[in-house]
């Protein structure tokens, strides 16, 4: 909807102001976000299933949301609750966090998570070259995203689980089934779920057979739990292989459609490549801007409300479905300076809301950034004459998934 259609409209509390979510194109900020931050920073919107939500777009609003415990991310879940598209996870797969706090796996999937791990960051950095060595031989132009993106993505995390790389293939095709937003449910998302959760409980037996010491990743980790650890007896290989299917399912597509984006936004401003082969240790500070700036979020955070919050101008009713707008929230001028602006020189804290906030705030926060770095590090060193080999406007972008995402980013160099 244009910004002349929303200013002939009137927000009221049983009448959706827009259909949401907003475009599908990850590489333009939609113009709605201005407007409603502006004249309706909760604004009353309609779902893809035809429910009503509350849609937050300011970024101390959307701040006091994700922090706040009333506002929750597990009864979204609910039967009967309004959605912002219908599941086609499990819905006790919604709380995976929680759900590994309370079975007592907290500190081996942190440790797991852990980007300082021995040897990790040089072997992502070697992995990175390898990739980059294939396109090199295979020559331009190549899709950066299934040459480049997905694999690196896929591989970071098949190592932190103790699964094969050679499968990642296999892995990524679940995951255009798992995240689909469709407004229906469909029979064929638990076919694929449990595919997944079966192939996580082989890779465990795989790691159960080994000698403690050759067993890998978090895989591994478990094996030596369920071995060592009495307390752990109550634990099925279901349901460690579901942990381990939900951290590779949203780390993977997160880290990848992330830096699929944050290339585009690179690759749009080719002064700025420059800037960072010339600047590398800018890397870290780049990285927090282009997650300001990450427009992959395209559905919104999904919070439900378990009683009555004063939210902004709004009551939020108990039972109420609230979205959080990040592409409201991290261009948001009385948040950052000039923030229509991808500045990589930005100074102090960048306190982009790009892995949430409050009790849901992104574990894998550290591992996404070292991912990032160290793929930017490779791209603009190795190929430093880097551009897009189509003109943006020609990308075809994704409907029906949970991120904003191109089918495809060709490139030349």
């Amino acid at each position: 909807m244009s910004v002349e259609q929303l200013e002939g409209r009137e927000s009221r509390e049983h009448e959706p102001l827009l259909d949401f979510p907003l475009s599908r194109r990850g590489d333009v900020l939609p113009e709605e976000c201005a407007w409603l931050r502006e004249k309706a920073p909760v604004a009353r919107v309609r779902t893809l299933t035809g429910d009503r939500a509350w849609l937050v777009s300011s970024y101390a609003l959307a701040k006091q949301v994700l922090e706040d415990e009333r506002f929750s991310l597990k009864d979204t879940a609910n039967a009967g609750v309004p959605r912002q598209y219908a599941l086609t996870i499990p819905p006790e797969v919604v709380n995976n966090m929680g759900n590994i706090n309370s079975a007592g796996l907290r500190n081996a999937v942190m440790k797991a998570l852990n980007p300082r791990q021995k040897e990790l960051q040089d072997w992502l950095r070697a992995t990175a070259g390898e990739l980059v060595d294939q396109l090199l031989a295979e020559g331009g132009p190549a899709d950066l995203r299934a040459g480049f993106a997905d694999p690196f993505s896929a591989a970071l995390h098949a190592r932190v689980l103790g699964v094969p790389f050679e499968d990642w293939r296999r892995l990524m095709s679940g995951l255009d089934v798992a995240f689909m937003t469709a407004r229906e449910p469909f029979a064929d998302s638990a076919l694929n779920w449990y595919k997944d959760v079966g192939y996580f409980v082989e890779q465990l037996k795989a790691q159960l057979a080994l000698p403690s010491e050759e067993r890998t990743g978090l895989l591994g980790r478990f094996a030596d739990l369920r071995e060592a650890d009495p307390e752990s007896a109550h634990l099925t290989d279901d349901m460690f292989a579901t942990v381990a299917v939900s951290l590779f399912g949203a780390g993977a597509v997160s880290t990848s459609a992330f830096l699929v984006l944050a290339v585009l936004a690179l690759l749009q401003r080719p002064e700025l490549i420059g800037y960072l082969r010339a600047h590398p240790e800018r890397l870290g500070g780049a990285v927090d801007e282009l997650l300001r700036w990450n427009l992959s979020v395209g559905d919104g955070l999904p919070r439900l409300a378990t009683a009555d919050v004063q939210v902004g101008d709004v009551l939020v009713k108990e039972g109420e479905l609230v979205l959080v707008l990040l592409e409201g929230a991290n261009f948001d001028p009385e948040a950052f300076e000039d923030p229509d602006v991808l500045d990589l020189e930005r100074e102090g804290p960048n306190p982009n809301l790009a892995f949430g906030a409050g009790r849901h705030f992104c574990p894998a926060s550290a591992l996404g950034r070292a991912h990032a770095e160290i793929a930017l590090e490779v791209l603009v060193e190795r190929l430093p004459g880097l551009r897009l080999a189509v003109p943006a406007e020609n990308l075809v972008w994704r409907t029906g998934f949970i991120k904003r995402l191109p089918e495809r980013l060709p490139v030349a160099w």
